[in-house]
C-alpha cells in the first residue's frame, strides 16, 4: 500500500553551484556545456521513458512542508546542446529546455537531478530542471539552455550575475519508477522520475521484511549490485524535506517507467 507520511523537516540547504562546461561521462550518462560562446563536450545517454504495465498501489495523504528559501548567488552561462539530458541520465526533452547544469560541488553526486531552481538575472526571471553537471564550473553558477538564458538576459552577454533559490518543480502526476537499460533482478537500477521536491532517499522491502537504503550513483540511478528480485516491488522514498512515498505493487520493466501512486505534497508557506 502507498501512502505519503509526512516526516521531521530535513533542512534542505543547497549550496550555490556553478556554470558547466566540459563534462566527466558516467556509465549510462554524460557531462556537457559549453559555455556562452564556447565549445563543450560531452554526451548524455537517454533512458527509454514509456509506462510499465501496472501502477503501484497505495494512497497519498498528508500536508506539505515549508520549502527551502535559501538564496544563493552566482553566474549563469550557457550550452548549446542543452536538451534535458546529460548527466542525471534522464531523456531529451524537446518540448521543454528550461533545463540547467549544477556546478560540480552543488550537483553532489546526483542529489539535486531533477529538482528545480528559480533563476534571477538581469533581465528577468526563469525557473528551469536541473538535468546535468558543470564539473569545472564555480560554486553559485548554473549553466542553461540558451532559451533559458535569453529570459534572464541577451545571449551575448554570455555570462551574467544570479540569484536562485529552489523550488518546486510544476510536475503533474505521481513519481515515476524508472529501471536503467540493462537492469534486472540481480542487478537492479531504479531512477526516481517527475518528483516535485529533490529525492534524498530510496528504499526497497527486501525479501527478509526490512526496508533497505540503495546507494545512489553519480549518473543519478540508484543501484542495488546484489539486485532486488524479480518483482513486483515495495518502494519508499523520501524527499529532501522528510516526506515519504511508498509504493507496493511496482513491477519490473527493462528500461520502462511505472507510475507510482502519488506524488510529495507541495510546499506550505
Amino acid at each position: 500500500m502507498h501512502s505519503i507520511t509526512l516526516l521531521a523537516l530535513v533542512a534542505c540547504s543547497a549550496t550555490t553551484s556553478g556554470s558547466r562546461r566540459d563534462r566527466d561521462a558516467s556509465p549510462g550518462d554524460g557531462d556537457a556545456g559549453a559555455e556562452g560562446g564556447g565549445e563543450g563536450e560531452g554526451e548524455g545517454e537517454g533512458e527509454g521513458e514509456g509506462e510499465g504495465e501496472g501502477e503501484g498501489e497505495g494512497e497519498g495523504e498528508g500536508e506539505g512542508e515549508a520549502c527551502d528559501d535559501e538564496q544563493h548567488a552566482g553566474e549563469a552561462t550557457y550550452y548549446d546542446f542543452a536538451d534535458g539530458s546529460g548527466n542525471c541520465s534522464f531523456d531529451p526533452t524537446p518540448d521543454d529546455l528550461m533545463v540547467g547544469a549544477m556546478n560540480h560541488t552543488d550537483y553532489a553526486d546526483s542529489a539535486v537531478c531533477g529538482a528545480c531552481a528559480r533563476l534571477v538575472g538581469p533581465d528577468g526571471e526563469v525557473t528551469v530542471r536541473i538535468v546535468d553537471r558543470c564539473p569545472e564550473c564555480p560554486q553559485g553558477d548554473i549553466d542553461l539552455s540558451p532559451e533559458a538564458f535569453a529570459l534572464i538576459a541577451e545571449i551575448g552577454a554570455g555570462r551574467v550575475p544570479i540569484t536562485w533559490t529552489y523550488v518546486p518543480c510544476d510536475v503533474q502526476g505521481p513519481v515515476l519508477y524508472h529501471f536503467k537499460e540493462g537492469a534486472n533482478q540481480w542487478w537492479t537500477a531504479v531512477q526516481i522520475r517527475n518528483h516535485r521536491h529533490a529525492v534524498a532517499r530510496f528504499e526497497y522491502l527486501s525479501g527478509d521484511g526490512v526496508f533497505r537504503e540503495v546507494g545512489r550513483e553519480s549518473y543519478n540511478y540508484f543501484v542495488e549490485p546484489k539486485g532486488m528480485g524479480p518483482g513486483p516491488y515495495t518502494f519508499r522514498v523520501t524527499d529532501v524535506y522528510g516526506s515519504v512515498i511508498e509504493d507496493a505493487g511496482i513491477p519490473f520493466a527493462e528500461d520502462e517507467s511505472v507510475a507510482g501512486s502519488s506524488q510529495f505534497p507541495a510546499c506550505v508557506d
